[in-house]
């Protein structure tokens, strides 16, 4: 089963891609950290943001259509934060009836809503492009450089690893689904039964994949105990930082601090 659909990472000879990990993963959080401080209401801030995570997508070659159309993946959480339109006093906006309730949305909610929105979007962006630039092994290892925890770096990449073993598994389910299954040659007739027999058969696939994810997972971990694994993920050493990048990340990190700061000036 090919399952390579699954890696984000998209080798590239750009600036971005040559960058050191530590240095991109650093500059990421910093860039989501100084996005999140940001106080509702700063549309030209927030202008700049998405003018500064625009060029980093153009320096990494990686589009601009391709980045935007993977944050759509912001969309449904964004929409927790739709009561804060209903929810949040302020300036009566719109007033409406439903059933034997007048509901009234504010100015302030509807603020705080889209500044949410924008900064959930931007922020899922520089998340992957990130993702996008750099190998999952040097995200990890970067990760351990930065000294994230060794356990939270184990769960990520256990995490990663057991993404392609439940989709093998459910690859091997499907296959023997339909080596196991007839197709009528009469016109407009569909394989299989009724919707509930449909769903009784999809929970029992579930289930079964559950059970073989959970065997095989613990044949993995047996395997690499004998081996020598105690948790810590081992690798080269990283090369030394060149001092041109330190700059660069330093410059970032001082213009992510001067827009938070003109931001809580103007809009705080």
């Amino acid at each position: 089963m090919h399952i390579h659909f699954l890696d984000p990472y998209r080798p590239r000879d750009s600036l971005i891609h040559h960058l050191d990990p530590r240095i991109k993963l650093a500059w990421v959080i910093g860039f989501i950290l100084a996005n999140t401080l940001m106080p509702s209401g700063a549309w030209p801030v927030f202008i700049l943001l998405f003018a500064l995570i625009l060029s980093v997508e153009l320096l990494s070659t990686l589009g601009i259509g391709y980045v935007l159309k993977r944050s759509a993946l912001a969309i449904p959480f964004v929409l927790a934060a739709l009561p804060l339109i209903f929810t949040i006093p302020g300036a009566t906006l719109l007033s409406f009836n439903l059933g034997p309730w007048v509901v009234h949305t504010s100015m302030a909610g509807l603020t705080r809503f889209l500044s949410i929105a924008i900064k959930s979007w931007l922020s899922i962006q520089a998340a992957i492009v990130l993702a996008a630039s750099t190998s999952f092994p040097d995200l990890l290892v970067a990760m351990r450089a930065i000294h994230v925890p060794q356990l939270l770096v184990s769960i990520f990449g256990l995490m990663w690893r057991y993404m392609f073993v439940l989709a093998d598994e459910a690859g091997r389910l499907i296959r023997a689904r339909a080596s196991r299954s007839g197709t009528s040659q009469l016109p407009g007739a569909k394989a299989g039964g009724s919707i509930a027999w449909r769903g009784r058969v999809a929970g029992g696939m579930a289930g079964s994949l559950f059970l073989r994810a959970f065997e095989r997972s613990d044949r993995i971990y047996m395997a690499m105990v004998s081996r020598g694994y105690d948790g810590e993920v081992r690798s080269m050493p990283l090369p030394r930082v060149h001092g041109a990048q330190w700059a660069m990340l330093a410059a970032s990190l001082g213009v992510f601090a001067s827009f938070l700061v003109l931001a809580y000036l103007l809009w705080g």
